[in-house]
């Protein structure tokens, strides 16, 4: 059996006091996830995670840190190991398409209980801590 390699982002915000996560909602599942895909062929990672994100969020957005690779089973039973990265918003505006019909930025706590999958779960969890390291390291440089 081969696996099935996608990849995605995490898209946070860290304009205002705290993080806010950008949650997809699909029609074809009715889940709450994270924008991914599978790759294109001679695609790397990399690029299909900020293609992906651009397609199902409408969101061009620069990278901030790779984070931990997650593999699953999906639900047909094929195996699937999505890589993903942080990301940030450069600009672009969310429209309605096919795979998404709603998106909406949450905080950390809110994101985590409407995510429908443990997978997209743990990996908030990794950007959120990164995020908080991010953000320490930034107002450490500004104090100096």
């Amino acid at each position: 059996m081969e696996c099935i390699e996608a990849a995605g982002g995490v898209v946070v915000d860290m304009s205002k006091n705290k993080p806010r996560y950008l949650l997809i909602h699909r029609p074809r599942y009715n889940d709450w996830s994270l924008p991914k895909g599978k790759l294109n062929e001679g695609e790397t990672h990399h690029d299909a995670a900020l293609r992906e994100v651009k397609e199902e969020t409408g969101l061009v957005c620069d990278v901030l840190a790779r984070l931990s690779p997650v593999s699953y089973t999906t639900p047909n039973g094929n195996a699937k190991q999505v890589k993903y990265w942080l990301m940030q918003t450069r600009s672009g505006d969310f429209v309605k398409n096919d795979e998404v019909d709603d998106v909406t930025w949450v905080k950390r706590s809110k994101a985590i209980s409407m995510l429908t999958h443990v997978h997209d779960q743990a990996v908030l969890v990794e950007a959120h801590v990164l995020v908080k390291e991010l953000r320490r390291q930034a107002k450490n440089e500004a104090a100096e």
